[in-house]
């Protein structure tokens, strides 16, 4: 795994995503997220990116692009930086991710399945499996993860890198969502307490 400061690992979201309707939303809850992300020093506020893409260039670029004036503005700005990864920035993102679990409580034969899938991939393609479920509620999330790993198991090591960025990109669109809510608590977190930031996805 990368060297970057974080509390848990993560999986990619099952359960928490930036749902289609709400892109470029500038509800009053994100809107007063986003101030304070606009308002954090530049160290909180790439310690909470990176929580959200493992690319150290990635959470530079984002946050030294603020002021944003509306959550779209972010996740264009988020979008942006996907897109331009080099090989070698997608590398370190990949190796910060945690394969994409089920809950618990999941029937114990597809979790059992989903373990071996996941090795057999992290063994072909030497990183995590990166998925994005968003749209899909939580009672289709086994089936459908289990179909995509199998799926995809059958790509080339390239194809597969491809499709692994822009799944990884919409995974980073989603943590940013839930940062901005994150931001929103009563108080608000300290600045000690950004880099704890740990999103469901």
């Amino acid at each position: 795994m990368a060297g970057h400061p974080r509390r848990a690992p993560r999986s990619p979201p099952l359960s928490s995503h930036l749902p289609a309707q709400a892109r470029g939303s500038s509800g009053p809850s994100h809107g007063s997220g986003l101030a304070r992300f606009n308002a954090l020093s530049p160290e909180a506020a790439h310690a909470a990116l990176l929580q959200c893409c493992g690319s150290r260039r990635w959470a530079h670029r984002v946050a030294t692009h603020r002021p944003y004036p509306d959550p779209g503005a972010l996740l264009a700005a988020a979008d942006e930086a996907s897109y331009d990864l080099s090989q070698a920035d997608l590398t370190e993102a990949l190796a910060a991710e945690c394969s994409a679990q089920l809950d618990h409580g999941a029937p114990y034969a597809a979790l059992l399945a989903l373990d071996a899938a996941h090795a057999e991939y992290e063994r072909k393609f030497g990183h995590a499996f990166v998925i994005c479920l968003d749209g899909h509620p939580p009672e289709e999330q086994a089936d459908q993860l289990l179909g995509a790993i199998r799926r995809r198991m059958g790509h080339e090591v390239d194809e597969e890198r491809s499709i692994s960025a822009d799944e990884l990109r919409r995974v980073a669109q989603a943590r940013l969502w839930d940062l901005t809510r994150w931001l929103i608590s009563p108080h608000g977190p300290s600045g000690a307490e950004i880099g704890l930031f740990a999103p469901v996805g």
